[in-house]
């Protein structure tokens, strides 16, 4: 088994030294604890760590949680912090006491009512990050990663820091997916593992959030909406697959995103722009997971399915996301599509600039393809350089305004 530097690591070292409390949060097995416990060794910290995954240690931290903090006292790691919010209101008085930077590491998932806790609770007295699935960065490539930008000095960069790939390499990537205990080789068997996540997820995240959910539906609502990917979320058509209702169907995609199973890339609009769909896009964040419900069982076979496409795109999506999140930074995303069938698959909005990707499988995409990005000129918000990105092997360009990318550079 191997352990995977994550690109987070070197942030989380520079916040500790000024942040009492740091939040790492992120879908259920992306390495949270792991990452901490790594830090914890580098720095040589006498730390305890203790895990609200027991739930003795849960129970004290709900009913008496000045107690739980007199027990486990700083510095400590308090890992699956959710099932305790009551725990926030005393760190904050330990902050306010005088905590020492690097007094408390929490974990935990359910990311968006967790964010949404420590914001209210401990404003200004917390770092909080989020932690992806692996980035094809931390499994193939080395150095430092830096946050994907379309700008030709720092793609250049790239090409020492990340692994090329081949159209085969590049789908083995995807059906492997991009979860630790899968990637390091703590466990062998796929399926299984995925089977178990699932089963895992849905028993203690799932129930905890819907209260008598049918579980067995609610996996077949997963697997309908992994079967959708890169597509414009068809709520309805995802409800019927599964035979509830269109509300039924909309609160569980807020939970798998809540959860952080999918993300919804939001279309781009503005009051120029008036023919806009208005509509999201659906993605997983791990493209393993999404081979797996969808039944394809090998990279090969998933090469050439009716997803090859749309999965791709998935991938393509939520790398260039794994760069900004592993960096700490923010950045906006959208896509644009409107009613006379124009699109954009991806923008990105950044130093007052919209910068257009299109997200092609072809070794040799058409150049024309660019001319789609002329729609944006109608913004307010001024149009910056452009990207195909593509299975070409090599860095190249359609023009000094837009360049041809290689996937395997994100």
């Amino acid at each position: 088994m191997r352990y995977i530097q994550r690109d987070l690591k070197s942030k989380i070292i520079e916040l500790n030294k000024e942040y009492s409390a740091i939040l790492i949060t992120g879908a259920r097995q992306v390495g949270k604890s792991t990452l901490f416990n790594d830090i914890k060794d580098e720095l040589k910290s006498e730390r305890e760590v203790v895990t609200l995954d027991d739930l003795e240690d849960r129970a004290l931290a709900k009913n008496d949680p000045a107690m739980f903090l007199q027990i486990h006292e700083p510095p400590v790691l308090i890992d699956e912090v959710q099932y305790a919010p009551e725990l926030f209101s005393y760190i904050k008085i330990a902050i306010d006491k005088g905590a020492a930077p690097g007094s408390f590491w929490l974990t935990g998932s359910q990311s968006f009512k967790l964010m949404d806790l420590a914001q209210e609770s401990l404003a200004g007295r917390i770092a909080v990050l989020r932690l992806p699935t692996l980035s094809q960065h931390e499994i193939c490539g080395k150095g430092n990663a830096t946050p994907f930008t379309i700008d030709l000095g720092e793609i250049k960069k790239r090409k020492e820091t990340h692994a090329p790939a081949s159209m085969q390499e590049l789908y083995e990537r995807i059906w492997n997916g991009s979860m630790p205990g899968l990637i390091s080789g703590r466990f062998s068997d796929r399926d299984i593992y995925y089977s178990s996540y699932m089963q895992t997820y849905i028993e203690r995240d799932v129930s905890d959030l819907i209260q008598g959910v049918d579980k067995l539906l609610f996996q077949d609502f997963i697997r309908s909406a992994a079967a959708r990917i890169g597509e414009v979320l068809n709520i309805h058509s995802i409800a019927n697959d599964v035979g509830i209702n269109d509300d039924t169907a909309k609160r569980w995609l807020q939970v798998l995103e809540k959860s952080e199973i999918i993300t919804l890339l939001r279309p781009y609009s503005n009051n120029a722009l008036h023919r806009t769909i208005k509509t999201p896009k659906l993605y997983f964040f791990d493209t393993g997971l999404v081979a797996y419900l969808t039944k394809y069982s090998s990279p090969e076979i998933l090469e050439n399915g009716a997803i090859a496409g749309h999965i791709l795109e998935n991938y393509v999506v939520m790398e260039i996301i794994k760069t900004y999140k592993n960096a700490a930074k923010d950045c906006l995303f959208w896509y644009y599509r409107d009613k006379d069938s124009k699109e954009v698959d991806m923008i990105l909005e950044s130093n007052g600039a919209l910068h257009p990707i299109e997200i092609k499988r072809s070794v040799n995409p058409r150049t024309e393809l660019v001319d789609a990005f002329n729609v944006l000129d109608k913004a307010t918000t001024p149009r910056g350089a452009g990207a195909i990105i593509c299975m070409r092997p090599e860095l190249s360009a359609v023009d000094s305004y837009n360049l041809i990318i290689p996937i395997w550079y994100i």
